[in-house]
């Protein structure tokens, strides 16, 4: 007997099984926001739609999809990546929050690209990444 390749549809359902069975990464998603037009507001959508857990802080106090904004930072625990939505001048407030998080990364997204910050977390073992959540879901780069 000859090895057949499954049909198209086999190998999206076998791709779609693969992909909620791989590791989910608990995100917080600093800077974020309920306006649609925000890119932070696309960013919650998409994590979720990925099955990743998120936890979300902004200004405002409101809820994207099944997760509340909250607009001041809690504690949390297993923390895999910290996605930046924030200018540098903001950011400096959260420094402190984001290294007792302990993540095994963050991304800054285009618009928070912060040096200094960046050398911070490298100084405790924190991966940094400049680049696009929204870009890196898409690739399964996430």
């Amino acid at each position: 007997m000859f090895y057949q390749p499954p049909h198209s549809s086999s190998r999206f359902l076998i791709c779609s099984i693969f992909m909620m069975m791989s590791t989910k990464k608990k995100t917080v998603v600093l800077g974020a926001s309920a306006n649609p037009a925000r890119y932070s507001y696309l960013a919650i959508q998409r994590l979720r739609e990925y099955g990743h857990p998120v936890k979300a802080i902004g200004l405002k106090k409101s809820v994207v999809e099944d997760v509340q904004i909250e607009n001041t930072p809690t504690p949390e625990e297993d923390i895999d990546t910290v996605t930046m939505y924030l200018n540098p001048r903001n950011q400096v407030q959260y420094y402190d929050y984001i290294l007792s998080l302990k993540p095994k990364r963050i991304i800054f997204n285009p618009g928070a690209e912060n040096a200094e910050l960046e050398k911070l977390a490298e100084e405790k073992g924190i991966q940094t990444l400049e680049a696009c959540t929204l870009v890196m879901l898409g690739t399964n780069q996430y």
